[in-house]
């Protein structure tokens, strides 16, 4: 018993009776010292003071481990955000593999090439040292050079006003002897206009279905040939195809358009579409629109690297819509990268000059005349 009574208190058990239970701190030395109490009850005592402790126990065990699990998380959380931060800055031959992975912009530039001769034919089997490219005053280097005959996404821009009645007939045959000269890999599309353009066939690679919907074409009313034009370069924006060119067949100039001749060239002028059109004109027309129409139609195509044919006999239609069509697919297609690159969305002009070989005549070169260069 005097071991009993030289007991002191230890701070731990009076802890973890507070930490883990809810009774009140319990101190077993007044009963312990009492000498009056009987052995049993002060055993009785000691027991229960051993299962209280027992019992507070799990209450600081669980403590311990909550302190364990709050404290991993804070440790994890910057480990799991610095792998994200590295990735962005993960880089190879300065290029970064996380940023923007698939834009990428060559800067090659595409220019269609036409050449003819003094009597307006064809000149094919020319090499690439026959050509020189230059923009602005640079001379350009040639990195590609092809001749084969490619894939065109292809629109009919055709004439069905009302002056187009006693040519209707003529007109519809040379789309039908046009679409004779096409590949099958070929996609075409048709827009007929008078007062206004309207769309009469989707994007499709069955000629069939283009010549179905020409014979609902019916002349009537006036001629919004620059806003069918518009139209045309806007649905270009679906071709699937890097080649993209325009048909217009028109027997005279616009006389019902809400677009100007001037923001039109400013559109062909960025649009990489080349524009060929067949000019059906009256002699005697009376109206100033009529006599200027193959102008306005020549000042277009030209813009575009493609060209305007002008006849007076409706007959003439089929052949000339059947040279269009050889030529498109005899075309020389230049590429260049520019020496000085500036992004500054401004208009660079481009010139292709033609080296022939000995005893050709003199020959003619139409390619487009420029390209807005990116903005960004």
């Amino acid at each position: 018993m005097a071991r009993l009574d030289g007991w002191r208190r230890s701070s731990r058990p009076e802890a973890l009776v507070r930490i883990g239970c809810s009774v009140l701190p319990w101190d077993p030395t007044p009963v312990l010292r009492n000498k009056n109490l009987p052995l049993t009850s002060m055993r009785t005592c000691t027991r229960l003071f051993l299962v209280l402790a027992l019992v507070c126990l799990p209450a600081l065990a669980q403590t311990d481990v909550n302190d364990v699990h709050i404290q991993s998380r804070e440790v994890q959380k910057p480990e799991i955000e610095k792998p994200k931060q590295a990735a962005n800055l993960v880089s190879i031959d300065g290029l970064s593999t996380h940023v923007r992975p698939l834009k990428v912009d060559v800067d090659l530039v595409l220019v269609p090439v036409t050449i003819t001769d003094p009597m307006n034919r064809l000149v094919t089997g020319l090499e690439k040292d026959n050509f020189q490219l230059f923009e602005g005053s640079s001379a350009q280097e040639i990195r590609s050079f092809s001749s084969e005959d490619a894939p065109v996404s292809l629109g009919v821009i055709f004439d069905s006003s009302g002056s187009m009645s006693s040519k209707m007939d003529r007109a519809k045959d040379a789309v039908v002897e046009f679409f004779k000269t096409a590949n099958p890999q070929d996609e075409f599309f048709m827009i007929t206009f008078s007062d206004e353009p309207e769309q009469v066939s989707d994007f499709t690679s069955s000629v069939d279905e283009i010549q179905n919907r020409l014979v609902f074409a019916v002349p009537r009313h006036r001629t919004a040939l620059l806003d069918a034009i518009y139209m045309g370069i806007s649905k270009m924006r679906q071709a699937k195809y890097a080649k993209k060119a325009l048909l217009i067949i028109s027997d005279g100039g616009d006389n019902h358009s809400r677009y100007t001749e001037n923001e039109i060239k400013s559109l062909v002028k960025e649009a990489d579409v080349m524009i060929y059109a067949i000019g059906i004109y009256d002699r005697y027309a009376s109206a100033v629109e009529e006599r200027l129409g193959p102008q306005l139609l020549n000042d277009i195509a030209e813009l575009t690297g493609g060209r305007a044919f002008t006849i007076d006999n409706p007959n003439d239609l089929a052949d000339v819509a059947t040279k269009i069509g050889v030529e498109l697919r005899n075309q020389y297609v230049l590429g260049y990268r520019p020496t000085k690159v500036v992004r500054d969305g401004k208009w660079r002009k481009i010139k292709v000059k033609l080296l022939p070989p000995k005893g050709l005549p003199p020959l003619r070169v139409y390619a487009r005349t420029g390209y807005y260069a990116p903005a960004e």
